[in-house]
């Protein structure tokens, strides 16, 4: 779904894959660190053949070892899963984090090879020193009209991590909470594991077809 989105949400994820290490991260303010790894990462993507022909092994380990550290991925699920992730067990909890994991990375899999001439530019960052919880305001630019994305970013102990994703003038945790809620509502969060676990299962075969 959202075909535009889902590589401008690859774009987003992977821009945060290349730094060599998460203290340095942690020392530099929100805006720099985005737009530092935003920079690496489109040269990365378009001098890299397998990424750009959507090898899924390669991805995976690219979000496993570099991404995910940058990521505060249990709040990005339990946001997306709303009022619901406080019902969960915590076994269910583990579930609906991996394959919600498993969801976005076979996902924006393919799309990262539609990565050719684009660039990002950025909007002027507005925070406060105190602020615990920021908003950085991109452009991608190309052919056709620039395409807006932003990253929702919360200062942790261990630096600076991204919890959203705006592609589009959508958010990607508000768009699958509504999703979830409805899957949820008719057949309960087994249900709800069972339909991610379907789907990343078919992406999966998919791929290797």
């Amino acid at each position: 779904m959202f075909n535009r989105r889902n590589w401008l949400g690859a774009l987003a994820l992977s821009a945060l894959s290349l730094a060599p290490w998460v203290a340095q991260a942690a020392e530099e303010a929100p805006d720099a660190l985005i737009k530092r790894i935003s920079g690496d990462v489109m040269a990365a993507v378009k001098a890299d053949p397998a990424i750009q022909a959507g090898d899924i092994n390669r991805i995976v380990t690219l979000v496993d070892g570099k991404i995910m550290p940058n990521v505060n991925f249990s709040r990005m699920t339990s946001s997306a899963v709303g009022r619901y992730w406080r019902q969960a067990t915590p076994a269910q909890q583990k579930q609906l984090q991996d394959e919600f994991k498993t969801l976005l990375v076979r996902t924006y899999s393919g799309a990262l090879g539609e990565v050719k001439d684009q660039t990002v530019s950025f909007k002027p960052f507005r925070a406060r020193a105190e602020d615990t919880e920021v908003v950085v305001r991109s452009e991608v630019r190309g052919r056709g009209e620039p395409i807006q994305l932003d990253y929702r970013l919360e200062k942790t102990p261990d630096g600076w991590k991204i919890y959203d994703l705006n592609v589009l003038g959508i958010w990607l945790v508000e768009t699958y909470r509504t999703q979830f809620a409805q899957e949820i509502s008719s057949k309960g969060l087994d249900g709800l594991i069972e339909t991610l676990s379907q789907r990343n299962k078919s992406n999966s075969s998919a791929k290797a077809s």
